[in-house]
This record gives C-alpha cells, structure tokens and sequence, in this order.
C-alpha cells in the first residue's frame, strides 16, 4: 500500500505497492481550513498534496515513431493522476471524518503521435536530398549514424517549429560522439560530433520547400564539399542552430538514412497535404 504521512504540508512515502494512500483522522483534519466541524477545506493544501501524488504516478506517453525504413514502432499511453476523482474520494473521506483508505485514480495519457497518423503522414513525399561521405573515416561516420538517428522519424506538425539542436540534442561522448574535425573561423579543428554538419545541411536542402519557412540557418565560415556553396547549414550546441517551421497543413515527418557512404533525408506527410500559409 502506498502510505503517506501528513504533517502540516510535508508528504513522507512510507511504502509504494499499491495505488492507495492511508488517510487517518488527524491527517483530514489537517486539511480543513478552519475550525474541522466549519467543514471548509483547505484547498490550497490539498492542491499541493495531488502535485505531490501527481509526481509519483506519472508515467509520459511514447510516441510512434518510425524504425529501420518506415516500419511503425508503436505507441505507449502514459499515465497521470485523475484529480478530479481523487478529490472526490478525499471529500468523502474528508467529510466522513474516519480512517480511510483511498485510491490514487489515474488515467490515460495519449501520445501525440500514433501508429495511425504516422501510417497516414508518409503516404506523400514532398522532398528528398542526398549527400555523400567518406565511410573510411569511422569517427565521422559514427556522429553522422547517430544524428541521423536521432532525426529519423522526427514529426513536425503544422505551424510548429523543428531545432536540430533539440532534436538530435546535445553531443557528448556520454552518447558514442567521437572527435572529428570541424571548422571554426574558417580553420580546420576537431571536436565532440564533428560531422553532423553534413546532416543539418542534408536537411535543409530537403526542406527546402514552399511550405516550409526557413527560421534560422547558418553557412560554415568556408565552403563544404558535400553541398554547393551557400546551400549548409552549420550547426553547434553552444553556437548556431537550425531551424524551420512547418507552413503545411498537415504533419510532416522527416526520415534519415546513412549507410555506405550516403546521407539520404526525406519528407513526407499525407496525401491532402497542402501549403496554407503565406509567412
């Protein structure tokens, strides 16, 4: 049973098996806001106890999202604490004035993006673009892999905006990022993901649509040999992002694939897909 001790405003968790909580007569008095027997309560005290409850039975739901290819991984409702039953029951219990046991209700929290609409948003393809690396150099391989990685199957939806930095987020050795050069003030160096640049550029050249508003992009300070000159997009996570936002009227979905030397991003979204803003 999860069992909670009230003193004032502090909440103790003595144990955790069961979706219930132990209300005993001093406790519910604790609660009222004056004299018990005015049967006022005290609202305030009791919306910081459900935050409290509501911490400890929140589970965030998973969206779909797409694994090797478009193959659907599907999604995981969450879970939240139903505070409208809870105060219910603690209004009974409450007004009761006895020892209660009362049950922690919860109830379901739906993802954003489900099997249906992913299945729905790669029906149409609305651009494409690739680019080329050298494989042989395995540390700029592995950051391409894992960006790409990270962007695949990355939904969009209408007038939201897309950041490659919080998408593919930071990039750390903590996550596989190896060494591998850079370019900083148009000199060659080496850092922590070096390479994920060709990726942030693939994307922009793939998004690079009527529907889509370009936000914030950035050319390296030299050019690169994988797009044509001014067509980059160098990103950093201390530094410059890019970002766009989607002017469709429906969800777009961006899929990312490297292998064997190639760089491929794609958009999709359906088949009634349509460009409906002018800014």
């Amino acid at each position: 049973m999860l069992t909670l001790l009230w003193f004032l405003l502090s909440v103790a968790v003595v144990s955790a098996e069961d979706d219930e909580i132990m209300l005993q007569r001093d406790e519910l008095q604790s609660y009222s806001l004056s004299d018990w027997g005015h049967g006022f309560v005290n609202w305030e005290k009791l919306d910081e106890l459900m935050d409290q409850l509501a911490e400890q039975v929140k589970e965030p739901p998973t969206n779909a999202t797409l694994g090797n290819g478009f193959e659907i991984i599907e999604e995981q409702p969450g879970k939240a604490l139903n505070r409208i039953a809870f105060t219910t029951s603690f209004l009974k219990a409450f007004y009761t004035g006895e020892d209660q046991v009362v049950e922690i209700p919860t109830k379901a929290v739906q993802p954003r993006v489900d099997q249906e609409m992913l299945r729905e948003i790669t029906q149409k393809r609305l651009g494409s673009y690739t680019t080329y690396y050298n494989s042989a150099n395995k540390e700029r391989t592995k950051n391409i892999n894992l960006s790409a990685e990270a962007v695949h199957g990355t939904v969009i939806f209408p007038g939201e905006v897309f950041s490659f930095n919080d998408t593919v987020g930071e990039r750390t050795e903590e996550k596989g990022y190896q060494r591998a050069p850079v370019i900083v003030k148009g000199e060659f160096s080496e850092d922590i993901g070096g390479g994920i640049c060709q990726l942030s550029s693939t994307i922009f050249n793939a998004v690079d649509l009527r529907g889509i508003q370009m936000i914030e992009r950035y050319t390296h300070s030299r050019s690169v040999p994988y797009v044509p000159p001014g067509r980059d997009a160098t990103v950093s996570w201390w530094g410059p992002d890019f970002t766009f936002k989607n002017l469709y009227n429906e969800p777009i979905v961006l899929t990312a694939h490297a292998a064997n030397g190639s760089l491929t991003v794609e958009v999709f979204s359906s088949e009634t897909v349509d460009y409906f803003q002018s800014k």
